[in-house]
């Protein structure tokens, strides 16, 4: 039997072929996301993003974006462990939870994510928005309170339309972008 459109059939044929490459491509892609982002600590994770009312992947993100999922890192300026808590933010916190921990404490991982988790429940809780919340974590919570104030940067007193803060505003931006792709990754 003589085959009539021997082009038609190699274009079929490249396009099976292409197809099996992407969908090899597309889970090798997968495998190598999910190795850039990591599910670590998962057990203190989940314990205390729930105990904050917070989502396993919002967790997740901060501390990618703050650590890398180090925890025994240390900013320039002093913030420590995976979630990059500040001293006079340490002494905060552990106040309202009644703790008897030392500042060293935010070396280890559960301690970190505990304070930093009970944090962002204070933060989600006062502001109503992850936004907010992350924008509060890196500038101030009175940072926040008075652009919120600013028609400049408010309009209704409840979201910002801009944030004057560069940095702030990429972390934020930041935060909430690996939030996604953690959703994605481990749906």
């Amino acid at each position: 039997m003589k085959i009539k459109h021997p082009l038609l059939l190699r274009i079929f044929l490249s396009l099976i072929v292409l197809s099996i490459m992407s969908v090899l491509l597309v889970l090798g892609s997968r495998s190598v996301l999910k190795s850039l982002y990591p599910l670590r600590y998962t057990e203190f994770v989940e314990t205390y993003a729930e105990e904050n009312n917070l989502s396993d992947s919002f967790v997740y993100a901060v501390i990618k974006c703050e650590s890398s999922f180090k925890s025994d890192a240390v900013s320039y300026v002093g913030a420590r462990g995976l979630m990059q808590i500040m001293p006079d933010t340490f002494d905060w916190i552990k106040g309202r939870l009644k703790d008897t921990i030392d500042y060293d404490g935010m070396f280890t991982p559960e301690d970190n994510i505990k304070y930093g988790c009970h944090l962002y429940g204070y933060l989600m809780e006062k502001y109503e928005s992850e936004e907010l919340a992350v924008a509060a974590y890196h500038a101030g919570m009175g940072n926040v309170d008075k652009w919120l104030k600013n028609e400049e940067y408010s309009e209704d007193g409840k979201a910002l339309s801009d944030i004057p803060f560069p940095s702030t505003k990429k972390y934020v931006t930041k935060v909430i972008e690996t939030k996604k792709i953690y959703e994605k990754l481990y749906k």
